[in-house]
């Protein structure tokens, strides 16, 4: 291995091998504590310390860094205390996920280190959008985001680049490429020669480093990270490199040929750099030891502190709190003239007084910008708010909602609209697993709206028409809120976009066009959580939301000789349990009336609710009208067949005649 230490003094290298050597015996001491049974689980990144030391220690301390769970020496090089450290890998109250998580999943705002979750590439969309909140605030800063060789052929990974790549993001993408995604080869994971040849598919520079050249990745970095501050725009590394230990320590390294092990060994980082100290006199045999042994002893210490700190204690009231960043809602009441405006056009009204009322709010879409959304929504944005707040995306549902929560995690708001609620799939786990989890794992906002165009009526078919709330209402950590009326529908995206959780918005798009009422002009908000009852009665009650709210009105109109209680919810996560407990001791018969499909859509947590906490104020079963457990189809005559709208007339004689 051939180092060039170029201008860099005696000093400079002794600190170099000194970060490069405290991870290795880190982990030196973590494989005999695996061994002893006091620690249950580690990933090695032994053979790799060069990349994560060298590249971190090229980075600005207010830059973030987004690493992999083989990259200990991030963490050591951003100075962690090994003994916080510690205490997360043990799960202790102490560590930064309090016992929630484990490894490196996890982020710290204080060092700057945004960790990863166990499906790898989502995290090159949130450096995506940390750049851009960078870029945004003319901040001459860039982000520094790993990945691993077997990622490359994720989604995340080409959807992250390409993002910031077409937005000139200044990002750093840097590729350990240590052979092996677990036990498959890397001829098993990718036809191209070398993973750096991407970068001319997506426009950028692509350069191919020795990641076990302390020296060399970090001259590289420092000099692409300097050249980024200056002129923004997205680098692909690849670092190649090897992991002398299996994917974790359970798997072994069997699949490995011997003579790959012996190849690497000879390329050892530390090793090799000590080798090289010693020619250039900047070590001595005895000046190594001394540092050794200090660290040793300062290891020892720290583990075994982080040994006694107190283990979690189970408290059910605190973990369901923790779910959700703290927000006190704060009533903002109408104070100006309404007007009759279209739902739609309410939507428009609360983005653009949410764009005025908050200067570091981004709306992210398809054709959302000079286009105006597929829905003309933000029509005139680009004039009002320009294009670093009004951005048109890629198709890419992953990476747009990621960069909403990298926007998040760097002081930004963040809207995104997907064009239609059915490709929101394409996002689903953004959504469920980064957005709604992020604040109880570490305690970070996830400060995002994604708008949700859904619903039938308007002949769509399979994939433009399908009600999907309930993919998501059974996930711990996501707002949802599904207005029926214009009126709720500016008043609950005000309040969604003031509140610092993450927030499906649902927006009925049969109702855009055809339905007007009175919005009072200015801000306004409603509580999210609160049902509203729109008509009082005591024969039965219809507890609905969306569309079903107007069928049920419908329905009232034709049949006046009956007396029927109208429940909106209005939000269906949290959802108005107090309500729906006077509903039903009120009338004592309840109809739960939904769009989505009746199996497991979310009337049955309703009717399950009502039956373990309302039963002995029932006349009779709760029943459900929601649509067939079919796809939905694209003939009208069958679309109207489909829809819970045509089975509702039924549903409420038996209810009444039971």
């Amino acid at each position: 291995m051939q180092f060039d230490r170029k201008d860099k003094n005696d000093a400079t290298l002794l600190d170099l091998y000194t970060q490069l050597l405290y991870p290795r015996m880190v982990e030196e001491k973590m494989l005999i504590l695996l061994r002893q049974g006091r620690i249950g689980k580690w990933f090695s990144g032994i053979g790799q310390e060069a990349i994560a030391v060298g590249s971190t220690l090229a980075m600005k301390e207010t830059e973030y860094i987004l690493p992999m769970h083989r990259n200990l020496g991030v963490f050591t090089a951003r100075d962690i205390p090994l003994k916080k450290l510690m205490a997360q890998w043990q799960g202790k109250i102490s560590g930064f996920t309090k016992g929630r998580d484990r490894s490196f999943h996890f982020g710290t705002q204080e060092y700057k280190i945004i960790g990863m979750i166990s499906h790898l590439g989502p995290q090159m969309a949130l450096a995506d959008g940390i750049a851009l909140a960078d870029l945004i605030a003319g901040k001459k800063q860039t982000t520094l985001v790993f990945t691993g060789e077997g990622a490359t052929s994720e989604g995340d990974f080409h959807e992250a680049i390409n993002v910031a790549a077409v937005w000139n993001l200044p990002v750093i993408f840097l590729i350990e490429n240590n052979g092996y995604g677990l036990s498959t080869p890397i001829n098993e994971q990718f036809k191209c020669k070398d993973l750096v040849d991407r970068a001319a598919g997506y426009g950028i520079e692509g350069i191919q480093i020795d990641g076990n050249n302390i020296l060399e990745v970090y001259d590289t970095l420092s000099d692409i990270a300097e050249k980024m501050r200056a002129n923004p725009k997205p680098v692909l590394i690849e670092c190649l490199t090897f992991r002398m230990r299996g994917h974790e320590e359970a798997s072994g390294t069997k699949y490995v040929p011997q003579e790959r092990f012996d190849l690497w060994a000879k390329k050892d980082p530390v090793k090799c750099f000590e080798e090289y100290l010693l020619e250039q006199k900047v070590l001595t045999p005895e000046s190594m030891a001394e540092i050794k042994a200090d660290f040793k002893t300062g290891i020892e210490q720290e583990v075994e502190a982080a040994f006694l700190e107190e283990e979690p204690v189970a408290d059910i009231a605190t973990e369901m709190a923790d779910m959700y960043a703290a927000h006190t809602y704060q009533p903002i009441e109408p104070n100006e003239a309404s007007t009759e405006i279209r739902y739609i056009d309410a939507i428009t009204d609360a983005l653009k007084i949410g764009m005025q009322k908050h200067d570091n709010l981004v709306l992210m879409g398809q054709d959302i910008a000079e286009y105006g959304g597929a829905f003309k929504i933000t029509d005139g944005f680009v004039n009002l708010f320009g294009k670093a707040r009004v951005r048109n995306t890629p198709i890419c549902e992953s990476a747009i909602v990621g960069a909403g929560l990298g926007l998040s995690i760097n002081g930004y708001k963040a809207v995104v609209e997907m064009q239609f609620a059915d490709f929101v799939t394409c996002g689903f786990n953004q959504i469920v697993n980064n957005l709604a989890k992020t604040h109880y794992r570490w305690g970070e906002k996830a400060d995002v709206v994604v708008r949700m165009p859904t619903g039938a009526g308007t002949g769509a078919g399979p994939f433009h028409s399908q009600s999907n709330e309930a993919w998501f209402t059974k996930t711990p950590g996501l707002k949802i809120v599904y207005p029926a009326f214009p009126f709720d529908a500016k008043g609950l995206l005000l309040a969604a976009i003031d509140d610092p959780n993450p927030v499906l918005f649902f927006e009925h798009k049969y109702l855009y066009r055809s339905l007007s009422g009175q919005v009072p002009a200015g801000e306004y908000t409603l509580e999210i959580g609160k049902a509203n009852l729109i008509k009082e009665g005591n024969q039965l009650s219809i507890i609905t939301y969306g569309l079903g709210v107007h069928w049920a009105l419908s329905y009232m109109d034709e049949h006046p000789e009956l007396s029927i209680n109208l429940l909106d919810l209005r939000s269906l996560q949290p959802w108005d349990r107090e309500a729906v407990a006077t509903a039903v001791r009120k009338t004592g018969r309840v109809l739960i009336l939904h769009e989505d499909t009746l199996s497991n859509g979310f009337g049955a947590e309703l009717a399950a609710w009502i039956a373990e906490h309302c039963f002995e104020h029932l006349d009779a079963p709760v029943m459900r009208c929601a649509s067939t457990d079919t796809a939905i189809p694209m003939s009208k005559v069958l679309e109207e067949s489909f829809l819970a709208k045509s089975r509702l007339k039924e549903s409420i004689q038996k209810l009444v005649a039971y």
